[in-house]
């Protein structure tokens, strides 16, 4: 575990030592003000609560969040310091947990400080704030399948914009998977075991479930599992690389 702190550490200070970390975290603040006050309708609803805020975070995800994870490996191996990484006495699932574990946080942090939109709407009203909480831990574990994803295919390239593209294409269809057009293609000619199949793969179907204030725990064990999966196979395209 020290270990992994020390990799932690190193990796949290990196992003602050950049302006990667202020210009995503003012992108992040606005687009979500933007999206939950204008495009979400918060005014026009006359509901005291966050799901217009919560309704476009797999969207937007989508595209921030490759911007973070691009450069988790794929900025160690065009510099050449993931052969020297590699060297030091960690264990390669030390160093995977850790990179992971410090981008995890910087984007919990860009959560965190929504907390205004979350003031205000209990100024407004008498919102349901279990509910609300539900919500972001939904939120936090949604950002953290996303980079375990993008970790990985990180980790099979050098090129951070190549890294970006997939990674973005790979959370669309993981996304995707549970929107209604999708289901619906599926539903006129699968059975119904493969339709459930195909909305459980999706970050959406278990996000909106949570966020609803349902913390069942499939749908946590779901983002464990995508997150645990993914980081395992970081670890062995990394080993891979490694021999090449």
């Amino acid at each position: 575990m020290t270990q992994v702190m020390v990799i932690f550490r190193r990796e949290l200070g990196s992003y602050f030592s950049t302006p990667l970390a202020y210009v995503f975290i003012v992108m992040f603040l606005i687009l979500t003000g933007v999206f939950t006050f204008y495009l979400g309708g918060f005014y026009e609803r006359r509901q005291a609560d966050l799901t217009p805020f919560f309704m476009f975070h797999p969207w937007l995800y989508l595209f921030l969040i490759p911007a973070v994870s691009m450069r988790l490996w794929a900025e160690e191996r065009k510099s050449g310091t993931l052969e020297l990484l590699l060297t030091l006495p960690v264990p390669l699932k030390t160093a995977v947990l850790g990179k992971f574990l410090a981008a995890w946080v910087f984007t919990g942090v860009a959560l965190v400080l929504t907390f205004p939109i979350w003031l205000t709407v209990n100024y407004l009203g008498e919102p349901d704030n279990g509910v609300i909480l539900a919500g972001y831990i939904g939120s936090w574990l949604m950002a953290g399948g996303f980079l375990a994803i993008g970790s990985c295919l990180s980790a099979a390239t050098s090129n951070q914009v190549i890294a970006f593209i997939l990674t973005v294409v790979v959370c669309f269809v993981f996304v995707a998977a549970g929107f209604p057009l999708v289901l619906e293609a599926f539903q006129s000619w699968a059975p119904a075991v493969v339709v459930d199949a195909v909305a459980g793969l999706s970050f959406l179907t278990h996000f909106e479930a949570v966020s609803r204030g349902v913390l069942d725990f499939r749908d946590l064990l779901y983002f464990l599992i995508m997150c645990v999966g993914w980081l395992y196979a970081t670890a062995i395209v990394i080993d891979m690389k490694k021999a090449d």
